[in-house]
Parts: C-alpha cells; structure tokens; sequence
C-alpha cells in the first residue's frame, strides 16, 4: 500500500516538474517584426538569435500558447502553466513566411501574424501576399489578426476614419482567409481611450500595444502590452530574461488615458496590488533608459518626468526583483498628439 500511495504521489508530481507548470495567471507576449533582414536593425532579428530564442522556449522550460487562448484564459480566470509565452510577428514581412515560419512550424509553436491590407493588397514590396498568408493560416496554428487597412496613426485620425479602416480590414481578412479577425495591434502602439472604445466597438476581443510588461487579470484587454524584440534587444541573457518575467500587478492607474493632454509631462502613479514585499526595489525608466524619480507611500508608486515628454509615443517601464531571481514587469506608454 505504501509503494502505491508513492506511486501514485509520484506520478502527480512528475508532470509538474518536466513541465514547470506550476499554476499561474500571467503570460509574457513577444513580438517580432522582420527575421533576418540586416539592413533593417530597429525592427529586425538576426537568424542566429531566433533560431537561440526558439531553442529557448522549445528546452521543455516554456509553454507556448496561441495568442487567443492566452488571453481568453486570463480574461475567464483560468490557471495557465507558469511560464506561457505567446509569439506574435507583427506588419506581415515577407521575412515571417520565408525564415520564421518554417522554424516555428518545425518547432511545433504557434503565433499570430497582424497584417496591415493596404500593403498587401498593392503587393508591397517586402511584404506577405494574400496566397502566402492562407498558406500559412491553413497549416495550423497560426492566426491573422488586424492593423487597419493603411497602418495609420489611430490617434491622430477621426474616428469615422478609424472605423473605416477597421471595417475595410476586417472585410478584406475575412474574404481572403476565411474568417474576420478578433485580435488587433495598434498601429505604431498608439492609443487612446477613445481609439480603445472604437477598436472593441469593432468587434474585437482583444488589442495589443508595444510596451513591454507581463498580461495579467490587472491588464486591460484593450491595452496589453508585448515585448517587442528587435536586434538592438534580441540576445539571449535579454531574452530569458523576458520569458521569465513575473507580473507586477497594479491597479488605480493615472493618467487613466494614454494620449497626454494638459499637464505635460503627467503626473503617473499606480497601486501595487500583490507582491508587495520588494517594492523598496522598484524603479522606473523610460524606453530609451531615462530613470524616472519614484515616491513610494505603502503600496502607491508616483513617478515623475523631469521635462514634457516629447511628440509621439513614449514609453515607460517599472521593475523589481521577484522570487527565484525573476523580474517583476509593469509597463504602459503615453502619446502626445502633433
């Protein structure tokens, strides 16, 4: 009786440990852009560091999910294995069918491709063709998402124009893949609350910005932020650090909108809401590595610009240390409109 009992025990245990997958509530989202295209340094990947970064998160550590599934299971509460990972390659550069597919098709890891239809209507060059992206979304695993149709700035347009270019969009995946898109990438990660309200009054289930940060049950749905990967991010200590990244949770954060009006610079602050112990360790930083002054009163983190953030998008990081040398991650980004 006690052999079985240790059996038994045994083979509870076992799974958890090859997989990792101790319960948890968060997932890292990463982003790609062009794979192996040198010439193109801020929004590529080198072929050596992604073939790094697949044997990474193929090395049994790592749960690789569809985007969707990540995100639905987050939103209803449900436990995902520690670890997940969701891959996402956005603007649908030809680069993505010919060197990141083949390898993450090898590889047995699905993501999701955001595609702008303009540029691949007008057969842009550099850019996926219709064929090649239902060739890709019928292999399995892979899902379109949206852009718009001409990757405007949603920000700086009407909203009858955002609508539009949603609706042209969202016609035109649907007549050539078979089925309308639910995901959605901002544009050049800009938003607003009222980009925001029009992209789920579209229809989306769920939008992606590029601002780094863990999704958890304190993301908004409309507002989750990805790291994005590039050359100038993309070596391998960088890189596990990231897939490992443990969420800093926070609530009550202000400026609620991200597009900044008056007073420029905003006067941003936030509630950590759990893990709470090393919040003497947290700092703030903008993209560039611009540290931020923070006050701490308890659980309540103000940080403070030292002059008016600059047109466009603007980036912010927050960090702490976490258990088993992980890092905490909380990001966001402001827009200041021309």
């Amino acid at each position: 009786m006690r052999f079985v009992l240790a059996l038994i025990t045994l083979l509870l245990i076992v799974p958890c440990l090859v997989s990792g997958a101790r319960a948890a509530d968060s997932a890292v989202i990463l982003t790609y852009y062009r794979i192996g295209e040198d010439n193109f340094a801020s929004t590529n990947i080198k072929l050596a560091e992604f073939d790094a970064h697949l044997k990474e998160l193929t090395s049994g550590r790592y749960n690789v999910m569809p985007l969707l599934d990540v995100l639905s299971a987050i939103r209803a509460g449900k436990s995902l294995p520690d670890r997940t990972v969701a891959i996402t390659m956005d603007d649908g550069f030809a680069s993505v069918y010919a060197e990141a597919w083949p390898r993450l098709r090898a590889a047995k890891l699905p993501f999701t491709i955001f595609v702008a239809t303009a540029a691949i209507d007008a057969k842009a060059k550099g850019m996926m063709s219709w064929a090649q992206l239902r060739e890709v979304a019928k292999s399995g695993g892979v899902a379109i998402g949206a852009q718009t149709a001409s990757h405007l700035h949603m920000v700086e347009a009407d909203e009858a124009r955002n609508k539009d270019e949603m609706a042209r969009s969202n016609a035109r995946i649907a007549a050539e893949i078979g089925t309308a898109p639910v995901l959605f990438s901002y544009p050049y990660g800009e938003a607003s609350h009222a980009v925001m309200q029009q992209v789920k009054d579209a229809g989306y289930k769920f939008a992606l910005g590029q601002f780094s940060g863990v999704a958890n049950p304190t993301t908004d749905d409309f507002f989750v932020p990805r790291f994005g990967v590039n050359e100038a991010s993309g070596d391998l200590n960088r890189f596990r650090t990231v897939v490992n990244a443990l969420p800093l949770k926070v609530a009550d954060v202000a400026p609620e909108d991200p597009l900044v009006g008056k007073p420029n610079p905003p006067s941003f602050g936030f509630t950590v809401t759990a893990d709470t112990d090393r919040l003497r360790s947290l700092n703030c930083f903008q993209a560039n590595g611009a540290r931020i002054r923070t006050e701490r009163l308890d659980t309540r983190i103000e940080a403070r610009f030292d002059k008016p953030l600059a047109q466009g998008r603007t980036r912010l990081n927050c960090t702490m240390p976490g258990a088993d040398g992980r890092v905490r991650w909380f990001g966001t980004s402001f827009y200041v409109a021309k």
